[in-house]
């Protein structure tokens, strides 16, 4: 009898880790990829997201003055002069005042000055008592040390560049916002055009809900600072604190940094008025702050933004990790938005959704208190008899 060919397919363990290594291969890289690409490349990368920022939270204004009769560049023209003349009118009044704030500062924080100069000296005599322990080479003793002093615009904008490149860049921003305003359906059009016929409904509703979260979260984010550093101001201003009108609105926005705000919002009263404010009276600052705090992130933050920003505590502390060693200050502010936009990709993209739902806030706990099966491993069949 003539053999008959069989083909079996195998389905073994080790291939299957084998493609599990790959695919975890491949993630890695075009994650070395992208990081190197964001670093090589951040003034142009930091630019262009600043100016889409702008852009999505002066879209509706100029959409209000298109729907008013008025052609589209005129609209956007008139929203990206007026939101720049604003801009141009806070930044000299916190300049203007943040400067006599930084001039008085010393007289007003001397108090924390001696327990700084005091842990110095009790550092500098450490330092001493372990040189006599383990004593200089003739080398050490005849170098001269070189103590480097921080600079404050470096250690914000640290892998932006120097003053005068950041303003250049800082110079494209409303070019870019304006272009951005009159080309933005040809650009979302585009954008959806790029994807294949099957893939374009859902490509326009991912770049929908990016819109909308973006736009919330600023908005949002603006008009919870605006609350809280006025709410700041009127308790401090009760307490009679030095330049209550400047620390409590500064407070206030520094109140909404993830996790850190709690730390840094007592910060700018606690300096201006430590000379001026008991023991008492710091503590009643410091459970303002804290207070405020608790509001903002766990009252306001939700009611403003719904459902847009759903990133559960791990992925938003690494994101702040992550931008902010890359990109310096302006990384902690770009830091959410990129991160939301990127869940909200993840979710929308067969491939990806896995990575979403990592980034994700849905407990695997609830789920299967619901009945869902949430384990990484599928059940075992039963056996046949």
């Amino acid at each position: 009898m003539p053999q008959e060919n069989v083909v079996v397919e195998s389905n073994s363990p080790s291939e299957s880790k084998g493609s599990n290594q790959t695919r975890a291969t491949q993630s890695i890289t075009t994650i070395a990829i992208l990081g190197t690409v964001c670093y090589l490349i951040q003034p142009v990368l930091v630019t262009l997201c600043v100016a889409i920022l702008f852009a999505f939270v002066l879209a509706p204004p100029t959409d209000l003055l298109e729907r008013a009769r008025l052609p589209r560049p005129l609209a956007a023209f008139l929203s990206v002069t007026i939101a720049s003349a604003i801009l141009y009118g806070i930044t000299y009044f916190s300049y203007d005042r943040g400067m006599k704030f930084l001039e008085e500062l010393p007289r007003h924080a001397s108090k924390y000055r001696e327990a700084i100069l005091r842990v110095r000296k009790q550092a500098e005599t450490l330092q001493k008592t372990s040189e006599s322990v383990l004593p200089k080479t003739a080398d050490e003793k005849t170098a001269i040390r070189v103590i480097p002093q921080p600079d404050t615009f470096d250690a914000l904008f640290r892998n932006v560049g120097s003053v005068a490149e950041f303003m250049f860049l800082l110079s494209f921003v409303p070019f870019l916002v304006f272009f951005m305003l009159t080309w933005q359906d040809h650009l979302h059009t585009a954008t959806v055009l790029l994807f294949r016929p099957e893939n374009r409904r859902r490509t326009h509703r991912t770049l929908s809900l990016v819109s909308a979260m973006i736009r919330s979260f600023l908005l949002g984010s603006l008009l919870i600072g605006l609350v809280i550093g006025a709410v700041s101001t009127v308790a401090f201003a009760v307490l009679r604190l030095p330049y209550f009108y400047f620390t409590g609105f500064l407070s206030g926005f520094l109140s909404l940094v993830p996790y850190l705000g709690i730390v840094l919002a007592p910060i700018p009263p606690l300096l201006a008025g430590a000379d001026v404010i008991g023991a008492k009276d710091s503590v009643l600052v410091l459970a303002i702050a804290l207070v405020l705090h608790v509001i903002a992130v766990n009252l306001l933050y939700p009611k403003v933004l719904g459902n847009r920003l759903r990133l559960n505590p791990v992925v938003l502390t690494v994101a702040l990790l992550f931008w902010g060693w890359l990109w310096g200050g302006i990384g902690l502010l770009l830091a959410i938005p990129i991160t939301a936009a990127m869940k909200i990709i993840f979710d929308h993209v067969a491939s990806l959704r896995p990575y979403g739902k990592w980034m994700g806030t849905n407990s695997l706990s609830s789920q299967r208190r619901r009945g869902h099966q949430v384990l990484p491993w599928p059940k075992k069949a039963r056996a046949r008899k």
